[in-house]
């Protein structure tokens, strides 16, 4: 393929093998050079090429301010100009959701704690001066699933209970910060190293995109049943290195919501998943919020490693 055949004359690549993982339509490679050294190669459709270099701006950013992420390389266009690629260095370690079911409740927390303090070490990077504010950046897409769900025929039950609690509660999104946000923090974009650290991988998701740093903690996939607890539990009280603000569990079971109607709307839409996908994740929401009526969700473990 001429396309890597350049590229490993300019990059003095010695090997070269296909990684077939993640939802993107990018070709990624782990790669050795002539002297011995590992690192893993992206190549993109020219089109991403903007897009391409605010992620890998963004990852040299984290790594700069001492996130364990892979060494940024290199970044540049290639295939006469048809494709672009990104080349940065190789994070030894596993998987961390592939080894999830091989550690204890306590390692998961422990780990979790970790994560927390990495994702708010992540968020201390800026967001876009004189950006829009966040309610006037996030409400109408909130509005437009509201749009979506009250005139198609999709329906869960209870979840005109959602609706009604994102109108009303629109006001929790008001003098949010903003700051740059990872976009897919979450055990499949994490990995765990041999000294049982966590490094974090695959800014793929970042589309020019930031905003309410809180939000990214409350992403929870759709079609997951539950969070994985004692991570997640863990990962909250590390973030906020202790106890969390009230207000914190109020953006959760906002956004929770917003994350609930979205899987609806979109299964309905094609975007991804199944109808039922959706149905069962409007659901789970509306059981761990108790229909709405309380910010702390169920899976949260108030008393698993608090403070005596």
């Amino acid at each position: 393929m001429e396309i890597l055949a350049k590229l490993r004359q300019k990059h003095n690549i010695v090997t070269l093998e296909p990684i077939n993982k993640g939802w993107s339509g990018d070709k990624k490679y782990r790669v050795e050079t002539a002297n011995g050294q590992r690192l893993f190669l992206r190549v993109s459709d020219i089109a991403e090429y903007e897009r391409k270099k605010a992620e890998y701006d963004m990852m040299e950013q984290a790594y700069n301010h001492g996130v364990l992420t892979p060494k940024p390389v290199g970044l540049g266009i290639c295939d006469d100009g048809k494709s672009c690629y990104s080349l940065s260095g190789w994070l030894d370690g596993e998987d961390l959701s592939e080894v999830w079911v091989t550690l204890s409740e306590t390692e998961q927390y422990t780990l979790g704690l970790k994560a927390g303090e990495i994702l708010r070490k992540i968020h201390t990077l800026p967001a876009p001066v004189n950006g829009k504010l966040w309610s006037e950046r996030f409400y109408p897409k909130v509005q437009g699933r509201i749009d979506f769900y009250n005139t198609s025929p999709i329906k869960s039950e209870n979840g005109d209970v959602i609706v009604r609690y994102l109108k009303e509660n629109r006001h929790f999104l008001n003098d949010r910060p903003q700051t740059f946000n990872h976009g897919d923090y979450g055990l499949w974009n994490l990995m765990f190293t041999s000294d049982a650290q966590i490094g974090v991988i695959d800014f793929n998701a970042y589309n020019k995109d930031y905003g309410d740093p809180w939000r990214e903690i409350a992403f929870i996939p759709c079609g997951m049943d539950k969070p994985s607890i004692h991570f997640h539990t863990g990962m909250i009280r590390g973030y906020f290195g202790g106890k969390q603000p009230f207000e914190f569990f109020e953006l959760l079971s906002y956004y929770s919501a917003y994350g609930g109607l979205a899987a609806l709307c979109d299964t309905y839409a094609g975007e991804y998943g199944e109808p039922e996908d959706g149905k069962r994740h409007m659901e789970n929401i509306l059981r761990w919020f108790d229909n709405m009526s309380n910010p702390v969700p169920s899976w949260y473990l108030s008393e698993w490693g608090a403070a005596k």
